[in-house]
């Protein structure tokens, strides 16, 4: 079969398309002939050589991908083999980029109102914008700043503040962006590579910002973090892109009366991660949730995804198709 793997960390252009022999399911494994794979930050992170730290062991060469969504065509020795057959959807420790790869057999079954796509941008994203989302404790009439707002997991929380009765401040890079963003209902829509964007946030959030959902780090974070209301400001941070950490001082936590929530979908139990999940299936159903699918891209183009990525272009998600 055909895998997109790197055989050193590097840029993009490592990525090559390889023939590589067939996996086998294990105990508890299904096989998945691979409909649509997700590029997440993660992927572009490990191929950079930015989490050689943390993954200490990563066999090279290596295939990225940790989305997928397929029809199963094996099981293995302890699996049902009615399982043959059924479309899935599943988070798999690798080999996403792939015509076909290993899942969990309890990977769940691809919700049949939802295609394959839609299916992939929810799986960990959807997740994900549920959980920022409840964990901010969003209330009607509140303003709320959401960065990196026509990203995949800034446009699913533009739509559920927008819900939740908030008004919200999109952040993001050039018009295009912006755009989505107001189409996706912002109230205001301010580019953040502008040197005085926060202070064109202040002026949209006139009665004052309750809310950050933080995903940027560094110097973005900070003047997201002084915008904050003092005694009632809260801030939920999900995630780095910068690749720098939030930047804010506690004692300024402590002074201003103001909240800091971490949020991590890695470290949550399966149970409430799969609650999110069906959350953000439900609201998909119900129309009340449109994830964007900003380019759908054959396996021999994974180089030219995720340099997107790097160079912020990206726009919802994006996927890889066999």
């Amino acid at each position: 079969m055909r895998a997109v793997r790197f055989h050193d960390y590097g840029p993009p252009e490592v990525l090559q398309v390889d023939e590589v022999p067939d996996p086998e399911p294990g105990s508890g494994e299904i096989l998945v002939r691979v409909t649509a794979a997700g590029i997440g930050f993660a992927d572009v992170q490990i191929r950079a050589g930015l989490m050689r730290s943390v993954l200490t062991d990563l066999p090279l060469p290596y295939s990225p991908g940790f989305e997928v969504a397929g029809t199963v065509i094996a099981v293995g020795p302890d699996v049902d083999p009615a399982q043959v057959g059924r479309q899935v959807i599943g988070a798999t420790a690798g080999g996403g980029y792939a015509e076909k790869a290993v899942l969990p057999a309890a990977a769940l079954s691809r919700p049949g109102t939802l295609d394959d796509h839609t299916a992939l941008a929810l799986l960990g994203q959807g997740a994900t914008a549920v959980g920022v989302a409840e964990a901010a404790a969003l209330r009607p009439g509140e303003t709320v700043l959401v960065e990196a707002a026509a990203g995949g997991v800034g446009n699913l929380l533009v739509q559920l503040a927008k819900h939740a009765g908030a008004r919200v401040i999109a952040v993001a890079r050039g018009e295009q962006k912006l755009d989505v963003a107001r189409q996706l209902g912002a109230d205001a829509a301010i580019d953040y590579s502008t040197p005085d964007w926060s202070e064109r946030v202040r002026e949209a959030a006139d009665g004052g910002l309750q809310v950050v959902l933080e995903t940027t780090g560094g110097p973005v974070s900070k003047n997201a973090f002084d915008l904050l209301t003092p005694g009632t400001g809260r801030m939920v941070v999900y995630g780095t892109t910068s690749g720098q950490a939030p930047q804010f001082d506690p004692l300024d936590v402590y002074q201003r009366g103001l909240s800091v929530i971490g949020f991590a979908s890695v470290m949550l139990p399966p149970e409430h991660l799969a609650r999110l999940l069906n959350r953000a299936f439900d609201l998909a159903r119900t129309g009340e949730l449109k994830p964007i699918i900003g380019a759908a891209l054959p396996l021999v183009q994974a180089a030219t995804a995720h340099k997107a990525f790097e160079e912020r272009t990206t726009i919802g998600k994006t996927v890889l198709t066999p």
